[in-house]
């Protein structure tokens, strides 16, 4: 088999076979096919995508390319949830604990964030003494006693996805849906969950910017899925304004504590509960979503999430204590109202610009060498629909320097007021096939 007759196939929009994707996959990992040749097939792929089949197969392929984790050894039905990403994107944190009260596994798997803020393990970090840095031995018996767990991404799971997520960065071909689909899939089939339900975003503050993108995105991924043997499902949810109200670390993990005392923001906590309705039900704990739903408001209301959550942080060394005071969370120097210069009602808040403004604090990192700042962030006192009176505050930044004029700025260009304004809903749609 030569690579350059999959590739020339490719390019006249023919499908390829198995044997033929394991083969690119194979060679590439182990370092026999070039970048060069890899970037022509992906550049094909992108111009002529790829059928279900094919989807399927490229995922598989990059699954196998490395270590795969065995959680057979945990009882129950393994559900994972996944986030394409977004500004203020906390659902994690409350989720895990909210559907481990309920006896469902969690066991998460989960990385540091690129961008606005950090990702759910430097969330995590922010709470001292927390780490992930545990055995998969250890991994696996917290998940089966307490059921729910966090570790790190191992070294070796899909080395393939690695390689061409690195090329596909600097060649032009990020936005394929089949490549994307696969990249995603095969993290999560790797990290050996059962069943997978997907938040996918759409909006300004989402890697897909239109429905139809998201759409797209998401039956490619719950096809994949249900096409290995995983039941997935997505739901697709606005990114237009960012989630709840806190974007940083520290900040965040107090907003969760909040949500799952029942106090949160109300988008936050609604989201929470549709995606924790799907994997109750996928873990066969309910028999339809509305039983789900009543059943995670009740382990709100009665302590039981918030108490789920206090045992995962004290079982990864982290201080459980901050649950009951959380002024014991890494906390900025200054606090800076940005008032509103006219009354009006909020008509939109930019959320990749403001997730911005907060990665200008040091909320976040530009670069995987940068180091994030815990306690920093900011706080919407607003979200789009909201009235406002001029000097009211818009947002509280937390800075660790008196000087944030630039952000200021950036928070200004990026939050309009008008004379009337409709509040986005919130969920899209659900994808179940």
């Amino acid at each position: 088999m030569r690579m350059v007759d999959v590739i020339s196939k490719k390019r006249d929009g023919k499908e390829l076979t198995t044997e033929e994707i394991q083969f690119v996959v194979d060679g590439y990992t182990a370092g026999k096919i070039p970048d060069y040749q890899v970037s022509a097939l992906a550049m094909a792929i992108f111009f002529q995508d790829m059928t279900d089949r094919e989807r399927a197969d490229l995922t598989m392929a990059m699954v196998n390319s490395g270590e795969t984790i065995d959680l057979s050894a945990i009882e129950g039905i393994k559900v994972d949830k996944h986030s394409t990403g977004g500004v203020g994107d906390t659902t994690t944190l409350v989720l895990a604990p909210l559907v481990a009260a309920l006896d469902v596994p969690v066991a998460k798997m989960s990385g540091r964030g690129l961008g606005h803020t950090g990702g759910t393990i430097d969330k995590l970090e922010a709470i001292e003494g927390f780490h992930v840095e545990i055995t998969k031995e250890q991994f696996i018996d917290l998940v089966n006693r307490d059921k729910v767990a966090v570790i790190g991404q191992s070294g070796n799971l899909t080395p393939a996805d690695k390689k061409l997520y690195a090329l596909r960065d600097v060649t032009g071909t990020v936005n394929s849906i089949p490549l994307i689909a696969s990249s995603i899939m095969s993290k999560k089939i790797a990290a050996g969950a059962d069943a997978i339900v997907l938040d996918v975003k759409t909006g300004a503050g989402a890697f897909m910017k239109t429905d139809k993108d998201a759409e797209n995105l998401a039956h490619a991924m719950v096809r994949i899925g249900n096409n290995v043997g995983r039941q997935t499902m997505a739901v697709i949810s606005d990114m237009s304004q960012p989630l709840g109200f806190a974007i940083g670390n520290a900040l965040e993990v107090q907003e969760a504590i909040d949500t799952l005392k029942g106090e949160g923001p109300e988008d936050l906590t609604e989201l929470v509960l549709i995606l924790g309705s799907q994997m109750v039900v996928l873990a066969k704990k309910a028999k339809d979503l509305d039983e789900a739903r009543a059943m995670l408001k009740e382990v709100m209301a009665n302590g039981k999430a918030l108490a789920k959550f206090k045992d995962f942080l004290n079982n990864q060394g982290g201080d459980g204590s901050i649950v009951d005071d959380p002024s014991k969370l890494p906390q900025a120097k200054f606090k800076i109202d940005v008032p509103a210069k006219e009354s009006g009602v909020v008509s939109e808040i930019v959320a990749d610009e403001i997730g911005i403004a907060a990665m200008l604090l040091g909320a976040g990192r530009a670069t995987k060498e940068d180091e994030i700042d815990l306690a920093v962030g900011i706080m919407l006192r607003k979200k789009v629909g909201d009235k406002v009176e001029a000097g009211e505050p818009l947002v509280t930044i937390y800075a660790n320097k008196e000087d944030v004029k630039a952000v200021e700025a950036k928070i200004y260009e990026n939050i309009r007021v008008s004379d009337k304004a409709v509040a986005p809903k919130l969920i899209h749609t659900i994808i179940t096939e």
